[in-house]
């Protein structure tokens, strides 16, 4: 597979510096989304950020794929790893005035990807056992963290896509919550670092979804709204990763 055939100049506010170093394929995205107090939001990210509203409201998003190659600039055709499910816990953040994710978690089921990843981009990456399946049009997908200290971290779900392919509209609130192109992330001193990532517009689908277990807020001592969530469904994005920088 070619991975570098649908890559872009970068959008504006994207840094450029030093090149772009790393291209990954996700896969079979889910984005789920519920509203949450700004506030709340707040005691979980670094003081030195702000939490991102849309009309005011604040979002937290659980967002499931799968990495399909991972591929080094000068590369393209040896993949670093094999297919990789993921999960992880987000929401969106401000650092003067820059819109970006700030990842509250994010489980894998690759030793390699989290060790290289926890340690590399400063993120809060945990192991788990986690099982993809798709069986006709409906997806199944499992995860349970691995030696959590006290509580089960785990989720599960089944989803089906239902409509035709489709790209949000500028201003509108599913753009909002999907087209993200950079994240934070913090270490344990305290420095803030910003990663920038570009790919196409998500080509989204709306989708049915029955989630039978979700405890991945738990370690943040809230619990999601009594709401089914905002749900888009993607078959993916070819994306590119600028390196990791301290800000």
């Amino acid at each position: 597979m070619n991975m570098f055939k649908n890559i872009v100049p970068p959008k504006p506010g994207i840094s450029q510096q030093g090149g772009w170093i790393m291209s990954q394929s996700w896969e079979n995205v889910l984005f789920m989304h519920w509203p949450i107090s700004a506030k709340l939001l707040q005691t979980h990210i670094p003081k030195e950020l702000t939490i991102d509203t849309y009309d005011g409201t604040a979002w937290l998003g659980i967002v499931l794929f799968s990495t399909n190659g991972v591929y080094l600039r000068g590369m393209p055709s040896i993949s670093l790893l094999p297919i990789c499910p993921e999960i992880n816990v987000r929401t969106y953040v401000k650092y003067n005035g820059k819109p970006g994710v700030y990842f509250l978690s994010l489980d894998v089921s690759n030793w390699v990807l989290y060790t290289i990843a926890k340690h590399w981009f400063h993120l809060s990456y945990f192991p788990a056992n986690i099982s993809s399946q798709k069986i006709k049009n409906i997806f199944h997908f499992e995860s349970k963290r691995i030696k959590s200290k006290k509580e089960i971290i785990q989720f599960d779900c089944k989803f089906e896509p239902n409509s035709n392919d489709y790209l949000a509209k500028e201003d509108t609130l599913e753009h909002w919550l999907t087209e993200k192109y950079c994240f934070f992330s913090n270490d344990q001193k305290g420095n803030i670092y910003r990663c920038d990532i570009d790919h196409t517009q998500w080509t989204l689908q709306n989708v049915d979804l029955t989630i039978s277990i979700n405890t991945m807020c738990t370690p943040l001592n809230f619990r999601l709204p009594n709401t089914s969530p905002i749900t888009h469904f993607s078959p993916g994005v070819e994306t590119i990763l600028w390196n990791i920088k301290k800000i």
